[in-house]
């Protein structure tokens, strides 16, 4: 697996269907990492502490942090391209060990391969995210036992400009419910202890303060969460939606 960025992934030499790549992909305060909820029979996470990071899709990179920063008053950080994938990032922190992703076209790429076709947004919208964990091989065992296929645990690691070298493991969780370009389902992320997390040194003055997710189906989504050791508000809707409330410089703002 190859980093495509500060914080998005993709697969390397394997054709995947659009749910398995984003599966591996790319409250207030610091997330709440999973891992000891699974194994010690605490308590479930709610999905707004599990949160690592959000992926904004986007049509257009600089018109997105336009977009953002008129919307939150802060204004996010280009991160890089993504070569051979045809996408490009750009990323701001949400707190403590939490962050967003903008993601979209590279216009200096001739190919796009993104599994999500980011190109027809007619705005930015939220497509997918990534849930912390301190322990993926509890995950993976977790998900194996109700019956998940999986991709993963994998080692990633990306080289910093100031030559530090950040390493994680990723794992994926296929499922059904992901419609229209949306996966309310997320992947999960565990940090090496030595990295330093994106969060860290992105642009700050957003907070994330809830997270919620909309389906035809809440019932199952939010029993799937459940059996990965995430509470989460799935609310009955037509469509696939995820919503975020941050705390920005310019009060409560909803993605969605």
């Amino acid at each position: 697996m190859q980093e495509i960025c500060k914080g998005g992934f993709t697969m390397a030499g394997s054709v995947l269907s659009r749910r398995e790549l984003l599966s591996l992909c790319g409250t207030t305060g610091a997330s709440m990492l999973i891992g000891s909820v699974m194994s010690s029979g605490e308590s479930l996470i709610p999905a707004e502490r599990a949160v690592d990071h959000l992926l904004l899709g986007a049509a257009d990179l600089e018109s997105a942090m336009v977009w953002f920063e008129r919307k939150a008053g802060v204004k996010a950080e280009a991160g890089g391209s993504h070569p051979g994938v045809g996408t490009r990032n750009a990323l701001i922190s949400l707190g403590r060990r939490q962050y967003l992703e903008i993601i979209a076209p590279d216009p200096r790429q001739t190919t796009f391969s993104f599994q999500i076709d980011v190109r027809k947004l007619s705005e930015p919208r939220l497509i997918t995210w990534a849930a912390a964990t301190t322990n993926i091989d509890a995950i993976a065992q977790k998900a194996r036992e109700a019956g998940h296929q999986i991709f993963g645990p994998r080692d990633g690691s990306r080289a910093r400009p100031d030559g530090r070298v950040l390493h994680w493991k990723t794992l994926g969780v296929v499922n059904k419910f992901g419609l229209e370009d949306v996966e309310p389902i997320p992947f999960f992320i565990q940090w090496a202890s030595d990295s330093l997390h994106p969060s860290e040194d992105s642009p700050k003055g957003c907070e994330l303060q809830s997270f919620e997710i909309g389906h035809p189906e809440p019932a199952n989504v939010t029993a799937t969460l459940k059996g990965l050791g995430i509470q989460a508000t799935v609310k009955r809707s037509a469509k696939v939606t995820l919503t975020a409330a941050l705390k920005t410089p310019k009060g409560r703002v909803e993605l969605s």
